[in-house]
């Protein structure tokens, strides 16, 4: 049960993202933003690696290290679009638009990782899909 807790702090911190990068690029480039704000993630998580003595070189040597440096290009190109979009656009459209990744990652987990897609979390993904038509639709 405590990934719940960890899901409901993300959701918690991330839910102010949005407002505060809309804020921020109203007089900064969204680039800019997205260097400062992912700067500050960087420190922190560097803390947070330090103080759980967590290993980063030997990583690098690991099997899987390509993969963490694709979730880093993946992370890149996404939070850089995400952040120009939050500067162009309503953060209510934006928002729902970007959230989406959520159904489709669901539904790459469920044909790469053969991770099971039961029935209820299809109808779910539907769901998602028109909520978000719904919502960002005017």
């Amino acid at each position: 049960m405590s990934y719940l807790l960890w899901a409901l702090l993300a959701l918690a911190a991330y839910t102010l993202v949005p407002l505060f990068t809309k804020v921020a690029t109203g007089g900064i480039p969204s680039n800019t933003v997205a260097l400062w704000s992912n700067g500050v993630f960087v420190v922190i998580t560097l803390a947070v690696v330090v103080v759980a003595d967590n290993p980063v070189l030997s990583a690098l040597d690991d099997p899987k290290a390509p993969y963490m440096f694709a979730s880093g290009v993946c992370l890149a190109v996404g939070i850089l679009a995400y952040y120009r979009a939050l500067a162009l656009g309503p953060v209510n459209v934006v928002v729902p638009i970007f959230g989406m990744f959520i159904v489709t990652s669901a539904l790459v987990g469920a044909v790469l990782l053969d991770e099971p897609l039961t029935l209820r979390k299809g109808a779910g993904v539907v769901l998602a899909v028109v909520a978000v038509v719904l919502v960002t639709v005017e």
